[in-house]
């Protein structure tokens, strides 16, 4: 082999070193993007709550102790529940029974239809949407926001411990679309999660 020919291989083989090396890397950054770092995870993976809602918090919603959480979706969507620390958790027992007719009607028996929710009833934050009972007492749970309620929860009625063991889940209340501008003005009055975990001392 001439000294041209060896100086071409090792040229070669130098350039194939390099790019088999610029090769490794972006394996290893498309490995680190791919596998984050474990030690950096969450020691639980977020809910789909945590995931598609932003949580907001009523504290003592027109009586003391009436602590009631507004999840707000990214189309605008309400879901309202009560607070984990809201004063019918306190009752030994929990809460027994869920009763929807409140105020002038039943909120169990309305539907709305199609997608411009035809029928919705149009409420203020301070209306009525349940009555909650415990075995010592029964508390009002309200809209927190005004707007179109779209659904109440109905699985409530025949399963009122869902409040006691998913109130944050399955035993949310209602549902509620509220005006952009409406959303606005109650937002202005509500807490975070992470303030209302600090004011409440609640994990």
């Amino acid at each position: 082999m001439s000294t041209e020919e060896q100086s071409i291989d090792e040229t070669n083989s130098s350039e194939s070193r390099a790019q088999d090396h610029e090769q490794e890397e972006q394996d290893e950054e498309l490995r680190l993007l791919l596998l984050p770092d474990v030690s950096s995870l969450p020691q639980t993976p977020p809910s789909a709550v945590e995931s598609n809602f932003v949580s907001y918090f009523a504290l003592d919603f027109m009586k003391p102790g009436h602590d009631q959480y507004i999840y707000r979706h990214a189309n605008g969507l309400c879901v309202i529940g009560l607070a984990p620390s809201h004063i019918a958790f306190k009752d030994a027992g929990g809460i027994t029974a869920v009763d929807f007719n409140v105020g002038k009607s039943d909120r169990s028996e309305f539907k709305v239809t199609g997608k411009r929710k035809k029928n919705a009833q149009h409420f203020e934050s301070n209306t009525a949407l349940c009555k909650i009972s415990t075995s010592n007492d029964s508390f009002i749970v309200r809209c927190c926001v005004k707007g179109s309620l779209l659904e109440v929860n109905q699985q409530l009625i025949k399963q009122p411990d869902l409040l006691n063991t998913a109130a944050d889940r399955e035993g949310y209340i209602a549902i509620i679309m509220p005006k952009p501008a409406d959303w606005l003005k109650i937002k202005a009055s509500l807490v975070e999660h992470q303030e209302y975990k600090k004011l409440r001392q609640v994990s």
